[in-house]
């Protein structure tokens, strides 16, 4: 298959707005569960997600965490300006980034730009009792052009050496949830719109197949000999970007930040590279590391930069994703691992733009837990592709079976 000129008309479905669910489920895991299994299509409650697993399997969760990254600020015109936190720009590891005291910079989108041309913009905030005041300015020497759009160099800067800047976004934050629920964020998202087993700080969208998960039901797939790790992808606001080409090669993907412990890799090998992902992010992780180890095949010394996996990385070789030069998955993770002891690195922090389309080859990922996703989007190539193009099948069964769609919506497990 061509990858690169398959047309995203080809990937569209009718989704009327009711069927989009608004809000979660009062139980997060009494959502309804579509199972696709070779072909068969059925229904069960997420809450018996386990019985259907192989006891011993590995499985994979995003333990990102979103933060609350739109901020407002009111001019002394009146004027309402909206900033929204993309990712870091200095410090830009995202661990020292929340730390910070005093100062920091961050790559942003601005809402209601022409009415912010320049000079610093001031809100006080409050915390402890304790008031101080967030002053914000752009720096226009900076500004870059990304997929999600015009992002901007902006400083924060603040009075105090007591509070970091974690705490302020915990303080005037707003947690960002998807567009197209069409509401403003509730006390509630806080909540719901984080997974259970959510740690690390860096996300402007939820991992949303992993919000069904509770802690009932991680026990019982502990109990059913299901290994469990995690890895961390921070997912970006290029996420909920449609594509607007008529051929994807036209459309360009989001750049995300990846973790990876060693320690999960050593359970990838252990279970032969063939593991169970939750969500389409731990999917874009987990088959991003395959191109990675066929970098350090060739190039064990590479820095991590380049170690990032480019958007048609997969497809350049026009091998659609075979395996190259015979390398194999857990040859990949090996060279991965190699690559981390050579280095002394506990973890791979790097980044991928993978876009996972029909013609890709998955390498790791054996089964799929996933949620309902937009028409003609780059999650719909990546689970078409996973289920051989057969996803008119679970969609038009979900549509008629009365599924929830969408970030709050219902979930599926899909077995090809």
């Amino acid at each position: 298959m061509d990858t690169k000129h398959i047309k995203i008309s080809d990937y569209n479905y009718p989704l009327p707005d009711e069927r989009i669910a608004k809000f979660p489920l009062a139980q997060r895991d009494h959502s309804k569960l579509l199972l696709y299994k070779h072909g068969v299509v059925s229904e069960d409650v997420f809450n018996h997600l386990p019985d259907h697993l192989p006891a011993g399997a590995l499985m994979v969760f995003n333990n990102t965490k979103v933060i609350q990254a739109r901020m407002h600020f009111r001019k002394e015109t009146g004027a309402l300006i909206e900033i929204f936190l993309m990712e870091p720009a200095f410090p830009v590891d995202y661990e020292q980034i929340f730390q910070t005291r005093r100062h920091c910079a961050w790559r942003c989108m601005i809402g209601n730009l022409k009415k912010w041309k320049e000079g610093s913009l001031h809100r006080e905030f409050d915390i402890n009792g304790h008031k101080f005041v967030l002053s914000v300015s752009r720096d226009n020497s900076q500004n870059t052009e990304v997929a999600t759009g015009t992002n901007f160099w902006i400083n924060f800067d603040w009075d105090s050496d007591e509070v970091s800047f974690a705490e302020i976004l915990d303080s005037i934050g707003e947690l960002p949830i998807p567009p197209y629920l069409n509401r403003e964020t509730q006390e509630s998202d806080k909540t719901t719109y984080q997974t259970v087993y959510s740690k690390i700080k860096g996300s402007v969208a939820a991992p949303t197949a992993g919000l069904h998960f509770t802690n009932d039901v991680l026990e019982a797939l502990d109990d059913k000999g299901i290994h469990r790790e995690e890895l961390t992808l921070h997912v970006g606001a290029g996420t909920f970007k449609p594509v607007k080409t008529e051929q994807i090669c036209a459309h360009e993907m989001h750049s995300e930040y990846i973790v990876v412990k060693r320690t999960t890799l050593q359970a990838l090998l252990q279970h032969d590279c063939k593991t169970i992902a939750v969500g389409t992010t731990s999917v874009r992780t987990l088959e991003s590391l395959y191109y990675i180890g066929v970098k350090l095949q060739y190039n064990p010394n590479a820095t991590e930069d380049e170690l990032h996996v480019n958007q048609w990385e997969p497809y350049d070789d026009n091998r659609n994703g075979k395996i190259v030069d015979g390398i194999s998955p857990c040859q990949a993770i090996q060279n991965i691992l190699t690559y981390l002891e050579t280095n002394h690195l506990e973890a791979l922090h790097t980044s991928t733009q993978i876009i996972i389309a029909p013609g890709f080859e998955y390498k790791i990922v054996k089964m799929l837990v996933t949620n309902f996703h937009q028409p003609q989007s780059t999650l719909l190539l990546l689970v078409s592709a996973f289920v051989h193009g057969n996803w008119h099948k679970i969609y038009d069964y979900a549509l008629s079976h009365d599924f929830r769609f969408l970030s709050y919506g219902d979930s599926s497990l899909l077995i090809p």
